[in-house]
């Protein structure tokens, strides 16, 4: 079982960019209403996908330079990397089962 671990800008290489698994970063603010009903579904995500996914969070505000780097234009904010590299993006309130979907469709290959 996994939980979603919060990084920062100065984090991102090394949780991100140089994991060894894929991962899902999760883009979020306080102030984002459909982040607080998006929030419970990264987290069940990453309880049933922990043993193939790394999920990571971001709060957007004080980490401009990862939004920048990702054109992260809408919250919350989903963008999908697989050995560095940056191979699924989503933005808007999506549902579990969209999660899911896009999820299955990049691991299920590995």
């Amino acid at each position: 079982m996994s939980s979603v671990i919060t990084i920062v800008d100065s984090d991102f290489e090394a949780e991100v960019l140089k994991a060894t698994q894929p991962v899902l970063v999760y883009f979020w603010a306080d102030w984002c209403g459909p982040c607080r009903l998006m929030t419970p579904l990264v987290s069940s995500v990453a309880q049933t996908y922990g043993d193939r996914l790394k999920v990571v969070k971001m709060e957007v505000d004080p980490n401009p330079i990862a939004v920048k780097n990702y054109n992260v234009e809408g919250l919350p904010g989903l963008r999908l990397f697989k050995t560095g590299k940056l191979i699924e993006s989503v933005e808007g309130l999506i549902t579990k089962q969209k999660i899911i979907d896009t999820l299955e469709a990049h691991l299920s290959n590995q």
